[in-house]
């Protein structure tokens, strides 16, 4: 892996907590899921590497906080006016939009915790919707157990899918890559819907799940 280097002592920027944060950010938007280090952030920063321990005491201390910031993002396309539903299709497709931005950072979210201002917000968003849909208890912490992890795998799982895309926030994702190839009298059930599976587009399924979740929801306060 090649090292991100700045040319000349003098493009160097002074080193801070926000300054690694912007070249965190930076890097986390490259394809190359390695491509968010210590090592990389030093480079691009023009400092020795081991300053950043000044402001993370870990790499793992570095993610979460970039991690934050990217669901700091999130939270601020969702529109907080707008009804219960709204604000959850809101929340789900600014992850899934933030999430392609930065598929370095979006792989972590299936296996970090922020413990950051950013996750916390986006937790009270989450159980505020749900709660104003009329769950309560046990039925209100696993929808929102049940969204929140669905969002976020997913919307990951399309991040790294779409990260080798030239432009991956416009260009068509289709659910299946490649051609689909069935002998009819073997795969029967396959062939007959072969063409509607191709015409699927990623997005399409995430946002298909986001509103089966939603009407659980719905049916579960109904009861």
């Amino acid at each position: 892996m090649t090292e991100a280097r700045v040319p000349g002592a003098a493009t160097r920027a002074r080193l801070s907590r926000d300054a690694v944060i912007r070249a965190g950010l930076e890097l986390g938007a490259r394809a190359d899921t390695a491509s968010v280090s210590v090592r990389n952030i030093g480079g691009l920063l023009g400092a020795n590497p081991t300053a950043v321990y000044r402001y993370f005491p870990s790499k793992q201390a570095l993610m979460e906080a970039l991690l934050d910031e990217v669901l700091a993002r999130v939270i601020a396309r969702v529109d907080f006016s707008a009804d219960w539903r709204t604000r959850l299709l809101d929340l789900a497709t600014g992850t899934l939009v933030e999430f392609v931005a930065f598929p370095s950072i979006a792989i972590e979210a299936t296996v970090l915790t922020t413990n950051g201002p950013a996750e916390t917000d986006t937790i009270e968003c989450i159980l505020s919707a749900f709660s104003e849909a009329g769950l309560a208890g046990d039925e209100l912490v696993q929808h929102y157990a049940f969204y929140a992890s669905y969002v976020l795998s997913e919307a990951a799982g399309i991040a790294r899918g779409r990260s080798d895309h030239a432009d991956p926030l416009s260009q068509p994702s289709p659910w299946l890559e490649g051609p689909l190839l069935v002998d009819p009298s073997r795969q029967p059930h396959i062939a007959a819907v072969a063409s509607e599976i191709q015409a699927l587009q990623d997005q399409d399924i995430f946002r298909f799940g986001v509103e089966r979740i939603i009407e659980s929801a719905s049916r579960s306060a109904a009861k």
